[in-house]
């Protein structure tokens, strides 16, 4: 429940406030002067807005609006007050005020107002995330959790900012490994430099090694051009291995020499290079039954296991569902252009008593529908029929629209099987167009009767486009048709 600080020296006041804070569903906490409030905002930052009397002894709202905007406190400010002068008004809203009210004030009038200004401030805390993700800044502060289960997760991720030790992020799919992995980035001396993501299980087994350590021209058929590979791109920065439990076994020799020795050696290449990366990996699977299995390296796994943190998945941390979705629904409606503000409890009651077994991005995933298929301001049941066939059959979901089928049960990581790994596939041995079944060279006039077929059958038979993309005159291209024995070789449309 969001908290809502009332700043009222008038008592009555006070009381009148709180109950219509408190009926339209917030907590309200109430002090009766400037400095208490003050007080209040640098010791608990969870508050989500303030309604403040500009009116009081000692320290009045302007000097609480100045003294906010000098520390750089973020928090909506509906200013109120018995003065309806309009330099008052413009004063307040110079200093970061985001709505006025003269009182009386109808208790209708509060509750648009506070929803107006959380939404906004639910908007604004989402922007911010996405330029700090952007710029290398994203930090602990920008991770949208209220969970208790979260508060170990955290604690251990603050303290790995503190040195460049090796950091194993273990959680199901979904959970959000590569925000605290950036987290732990932007929180550190590493903080705007390169940040480098790879998924490990999404690279074909022959290309693995040339994409982490790069190569240089010529290596192998292709190489047309040096490439410097996810390690040299992230020197001096972080360098984020997700799904790490999926490279091939002699990979895992080469990344080991890697994290060991601070050189690479691109494929190819003459002699190793050095690079200063911070490695973070990611696994959804725990590492250690992969090594019990034999699908993974047991040295590798003490090298990347030396701080290793787990992510609890959403059904054990269903406190952030209802701030995640306020997150989520002021995110894409600002994005897709949607009037969506909100949603109805009913429909929050259902979203918590659902499992998850896609975790937040499966949470994500099922708000962006909703947003973008409502027809109203508030989502509601209906809203969510894939939720809604898990939760109570596909019958209903069907009496209320489309339905989609959910997702199986969650799997915790300690019994997701590793996934089988499938051979190289043997390469294909395409025919040389210049070699005959014996492999002799084909004699040139054959060549290049094949040339000119090609060429006309490209064309649709336009012989003057046909002669200028061969290079030769058009009277030299129709003796060459007469000469090969094409047919229709006089006329423009020689097929």
């Amino acid at each position: 429940m969001q908290k809502v600080l009332i700043v009222d020296d008038d008592p009555i006041h006070c009381r009148l406030t709180s109950e219509v804070v408190a009926r339209a569903g917030f907590a309200p906490l109430v002090v009766h002067s400037g400095a208490e409030a003050l007080d209040l905002l640098r010791s608990n930052p969870r508050i989500g807005a303030m309604i403040l009397d500009l009116v009081m002894p000692e320290m009045d709202g302007m000097a609480v609006l100045e003294a906010l905007r000098r520390e750089t406190v973020a928090i909506p400010v509906i200013v109120q007050t018995a003065q309806t002068s309009l330099d008052t008004v413009i004063s307040a809203m110079r200093l970061g005020a985001i709505d006025f009210f003269v009182k009386p004030v109808a208790p209708e009038r509060i509750t648009v107002s506070l929803h107006n200004a959380l939404k906004l401030q639910t908007l604004e805390s989402s922007l911010k995330a996405e330029r700090a993700r952007i710029s290398g800044q994203f930090s602990f502060s920008h991770i949208v959790t209220k969970s208790p289960s979260m508060a170990r997760t955290l604690e251990l991720g603050r303290k790995a900012t503190a040195s460049t030790i090796p950091v194993l992020i273990e959680g199901e799919s979904g959970v959000g490994k590569e925000l605290l992995a950036r987290a732990i980035q932007g929180s550190g001396d590493r903080a705007g430099k390169p940040f480098i993501t790879i998924n490990c299980g999404a690279i074909p087994a022959n290309l693995v090694e040339s994409t982490l350590f790069g190569h240089v021209k010529g290596a192998f058929t292709g190489a047309i051009a040096d490439a410097p590979g996810k390690f040299r791109e992230a020197h001096n920065g972080t360098l984020f291995l997700d799904e790490v439990g999926e490279l091939p076994l002699d990979i895992q020799v080469k990344l080991l020499r890697a994290l060991q020795d601070g050189e690479i050696e691109p494929v190819g290449a003459a002699r190793p290079v050095k690079v200063n990366v911070r490695v973070i990996s990611a696994t959804n699977r725990r590492l250690l039954n992969l090594a019990r299995e034999g699908a993974f390296r047991e040295d590798l796994y003490y090298r990347l296991n030396v701080f290793p943190i787990y992510l609890p998945p959403l059904r054990e941390r269903k406190d952030d569902i209802p701030a995640l979705v306020a997150h989520f629904i002021a995110r894409f409606a600002a994005e897709e252009g949607r009037r969506v503000s909100a949603i109805a409890p009913e429909a929050l009651q259902m979203l918590l008593g659902f499992d998850w077994p896609g975790n937040i991005r499966q949470l994500e995933n099922a708000v962006f529908r909703a947003v973008v298929l409502a027809e109203g301001p508030t989502l509601t049941v209906e809203d969510f029929p894939q939720i809604m066939a898990a939760e109570r059959g596909l019958e209903a979901a069907r009496n209320s629209g489309p339905a989609l089928l959910a997702p199986v049960e969650p799997v915790h990581i300690d019994d997701a099987p590793a996934l089988p790994r499938l051979p190289d596939p043997a390469p294909v041995q395409l025919p040389d167009r210049f070699l005959d079944t014996d492999g002799n060279v084909l004699p040139l006039a054959e060549i290049e009767r094949e040339l000119i077929a090609f060429a006309i059958d490209l064309n649709a038979g336009r012989m003057a486009q046909v002669a200028r993309q061969l290079g030769i005159g058009r009277s030299t291209l129709y003796r060459k048709l007469k000469e090969y024995g094409f047919e229709g070789a006089g006329g423009e449309n020689v097929a």
